[in-house]
């Protein structure tokens, strides 16, 4: 099990940078045997699944639409895992999650969950 935690959300400029950040809190097993992702949902919308790491931090995946301008990254000294979103688009507006999986490789079925951290993005 794993309690997890987002911050760094808030209000932008279209443009601007962010950078999400995701603790985690393992039980059972290390933070460095999840796979790791961010997900989002905007308002009326399901949830879409946006970045994935692999355990080791050297296997990356994105949606189309932030390929070259978010990217994901995690720190499993610290038990940490960030996204830095560049160049902002209001498309952008959702509420960000983090999530862990237990699958080998990038994951596929993400078992936990945070809260989420709004992230609003105006033109």
């Amino acid at each position: 099990q794993v309690q997890l935690v987002e911050s760094g959300g808030g209000l932008v400029q279209a443009g601007a940078s962010l950078r999400l950040s995701c603790a985690a809190s393992p039980s059972g097993r290390t933070f460095s045997s999840y796979a790791m992702g961010w997900f989002r949902q905007a308002p009326g919308k399901e949830r879409e699944l946006v970045a994935r790491i692999n355990w080791k931090g050297d296997n990356t995946d994105y949606r189309d639409s932030v390929k070259g301008r978010f990217t994901v990254s995690r720190d499993n000294a610290k038990n940490m895992m960030y996204l830095q979103m560049n160049s902002l688009k209001p498309e952008d507006t959702a509420i960000y999650y983090c999530a862990a999986s237990r699958d080998f490789g990038l994951g596929s079925v993400f078992d936990y969950s945070g809260q989420g951290t709004q992230v609003t993005v105006s033109s």
